[in-house]
């Protein structure tokens, strides 16, 4: 298994990203995340002002635009915003992964043009387009097609599940090179390449925003892309490179993902601890309970494994060794966990846990889907059992 030397201590220049990210999501965030989860309210504003401080392009380097302060300083941020308002939070993870993927595989002229207006959060988000209406899991059975014309290419087809489709300046979408029907040659069939289209592009549609269980202040969209023109240097890394551009963006989205995650899950347990200080029964606080002892112990337990997890992945990106295992593990524990830990906080809350008055009601419905996007814990673990066995069969 992919392993990486961690430095429980934050660099300075970690610890500082952590420090603003922590001071906006309680000076801003915090105090509107009721109202913008009740009235599903996409945080414009907020991500416009997260560009200002330099949280959009995390990982990007300084003459693309970014911070260029590394995936273990944006897995601390994800974290931070998370225990504000993880609506806000995937805006941001996701918007970062875009920036990453553009600076990593894009031209010269998407590295020029979109970059710096992405990551200032000028162009508000960015959005990752891979599933559609039969290809979720499957991401092979992608039907989107690419068709060759001159100067560039024309998308046909459908995606779902769209993360601020209708917001975003910048839209990542994989789609599979249309071939002709008597061609033979069933590698040039399989081709997928990753496109960046821009927002307003002519043949592109964006559905009705879905109706969520949680995280209700980020917008999730279909879209439909009708003949919609793009450039040859709208490709991103080499034509039929779209896998790799996708497996390299989930790999660190997932790592995302799970900071995200301990972050909801963090502000659940320690909403449940306070209020099991405070809460009277019986002539005594919640807390002397040896029943509530023992779920607050093991919700502490695991947020320090789910965030070791978090920290041994993002640790192994930074030093640019494999760490698919690594993310899938996070992924998969970090998101499990967080749900068991949202309940516990629920169910300390009795009642009152299941009102809208207190937050916790808020984190059980946002931290459920952190087991699904991004590759479900089913998919994690086909993952992780793909590189056991092999480190096994190569030992």
């Amino acid at each position: 298994m992919e392993t990486a030397a961690m430095n429980f201590q934050p660099s300075w220049s970690q610890a500082l990203v952590a420090k603003t990210a922590r001071e906006f999501a309680s000076r801003v965030l915090a105090p509107a995340a009721a109202a913008r989860d009740r009235h599903g309210n996409f945080p414009e504003a907020e991500m416009r002002e997260l560009g200002d401080l330099g949280l959009l392009g995390v990982c990007v380097p300084e003459d693309h635009g970014g911070a260029a302060a590394g995936p273990v300083a944006l897995a601390l941020a994800v974290r931070e915003i998370a225990r504000a308002d993880a609506s806000v939070a995937v805006t941001m993870a996701v918007t970062n992964m875009v920036a990453e993927a553009l600076s990593r595989f894009g031209s010269v002229d998407v590295r020029a043009r979109l970059l710096p207006r992405l990551c200032s959060g000028q162009e508000v988000s960015g959005s990752f387009s891979l599933s559609e209406p039969q290809a979720g899991s499957d991401a092979g059975a992608l039907a989107t097609t690419a068709s060759a014309v001159e100067g560039g290419y024309r998308l046909r087809g459908s995606k779902l599940w769209v993360t601020s489709g209708d917001q975003s300046g910048v839209i990542v979408v994989m789609a599979r090179h249309n071939v002709p029907e008597a061609s033979t040659d069933a590698r040039i069939a399989r081709r997928i390449s990753a496109f960046v289209v821009e927002r307003g592009a002519p043949g592109l549609t964006v559905g009705r925003p879905e109706d969520k269980m949680g995280q209700r202040g980020s917008s999730t969209v279909p879209l439909t892309l009708d003949d919609v023109f793009v450039p040859e240097s709208a490709v991103l890394g080499q034509p039929g490179q779209g896998f790799k551009v996708a497996l390299t963006a989930l790999d660190g989205g997932r790592v995302n993902v799970a900071a995200q995650a301990v972050g909801i899950a963090q502000a659940a347990f320690e909403a449940a601890c306070t209020y099991a200080r405070q809460r009277q029964q019986f002539g005594r606080p919640l807390a002397e309970f040896q029943a509530v002892q023992m779920m607050l112990a093991d919700s502490a337990t695991a947020l320090d494994a789910a965030w070791l997890l978090v920290m041994r992945a993002a640790c192994a990106k930074e030093r640019g060794v494999p760490f698919t295992a690594s993310a899938a593990m996070a992924k998969l524990f970090a998101s499990e966990k967080a749900v068991e830990i949202c309940d516990r906080a629920v169910q300390i809350f009795g009642g009152y846990g299941y009102t809208r008055e207190f937050a916790v009601e808020r984190n059980l419905r946002d931290v459920r889907v952190t087991t699904i996007y991004e590759g479900t814990s089913q998919i994690q673990r086909l993952v992780i059992a793909k590189h056991v066995l092999a480190e096994i069969a190569h030992a």
